[in-house]
């Protein structure tokens, strides 16, 4: 058995955990199933992908109360040229209700990044990244998150 060197032990270490390490497993089943997720095999899968060399299934990327109301969120990525075009990876924003259900609350094609700008009820803006350099950000309006500006490094810019 090869043991690991020092340093290499002390970068395993402190790699934080994943987020899906964070929930029981039903918890994950719940969250990818709000996402509109399938487990097939070992993997959760969303977009249909044929099987490309391009393709990553589901995981949680992020899992934390993003709106201020005491309840999870979820960010939901899975990576694919063929479902998401160059871009290359959709996202899916779950959230958790005081009952303990998840719904989804957005999805789309995109590198998502939640910012500290805010729109209704405390919800964050959500920065859609992909190829280029001027992203649409999208604000929640109460009912969905709408087109509300595009920026390049937190400054304004024209697509």
């Amino acid at each position: 058995m090869r043991l690991l060197t020092p340093v290499l032990l002390a970068l395993v270490l402190a790699q934080p955990a994943l987020a899906q390490d964070l929930l029981s497993r039903d918890e994950e089943a719940a969250v990818f199933a709000a996402a509109g997720f399938e487990r097939v095999g070992d993997q959760w899968q969303g977009c249909g992908d044929p099987g490309t060399d391009s393709y990553l299934p589901g995981e949680i990327l992020e899992l934390r109360d993003l709106n201020g109301d005491g309840q999870s969120e979820a960010i939901v990525g899975e990576s694919s040229v063929a479902c998401f075009g160059r871009t290359g990876m959709g996202y899916v924003l779950v959230s958790r209700a005081a009952d303990g259900s998840w719904r989804k609350i957005t999805e789309g094609p995109g590198i998502v990044t939640p910012l500290e700008s805010v729109g209704e009820g405390g919800w964050p803006d959500l920065e859609i990244g992909g190829p280029g350099f001027c992203f649409p950000v999208a604000r929640w309006n109460g009912r969905e998150y709408a087109l509300h500006r595009h920026q390049y490094e937190g400054a304004p810019c024209d697509p």
